[in-house]
């Protein structure tokens, strides 16, 4: 009999269709991957399980036990813990904190044309019509796609404040 260490030695030979192959041969089974190191990893692990024995009941029973325990979520919503929340948050909260309140309107000159744009609460209205983006008013204005917050200057910096008008 080969020794398992042997064994090993000899998968790491071969390539992704032998080490299917020898999937086969331990687990009974066709391999679902085709990838040459989990291959060899799950074949390994079984050779030395079959060699060696594998978990005990009481490992495998502890292991079920912390299985179940588990929480899948591991961190909390931002406003978890605020007074107000409800698990659905208000259209304020999702407003982008890079845009300015509501009202306010945000002018660029581009190649002589200018482009007023007034922040609503949902979206944008530019030359009479409602746009969800700032993007796809600076694709309006200049004919190619742009960065809606880069094209209007829209980058907070420390004691910015917002003029409405």
């Amino acid at each position: 009999m080969v020794s398992i260490p042997a064994e090993i030695e000899k998968l790491q030979q071969l390539n992704a269709a032998a080490l299917r192959d020898k999937y086969r041969e331990v687990f009974g089974e066709e391999a679902r991957s085709y990838n040459k190191q989990f291959l060899f990893r799950r074949v390994a692990w079984r050779l030395q399980v079959l060699a060696e024995g594998g978990l005990s009941q009481r490992a495998r029973r502890r292991a079920a036990e912390i299985a179940n325990d588990v929480d899948l979520r591991i961190r909390s919503p931002k406003d978890f813990f605020s007074p107000h929340w409800s698990g659905a948050q208000s259209s304020s909260q999702n407003r982008d904190r890079r845009l300015p309140p509501p009202g306010t309107v945000l002018t660029r000159e581009f190649k002589g044309r200018a482009a007023a744009v007034k922040v609503l609460e949902e979206g944008f209205e530019f030359e009479g019509r409602s746009y969800h983006s700032l993007s796809a008013i600076a694709c309006e204005v200049t004919g190619t796609r742009w960065n809606g917050f880069l094209f209007f200057g829209l980058k907070k910096k420390p004691g910015r404040s917002w003029r409405t008008s």
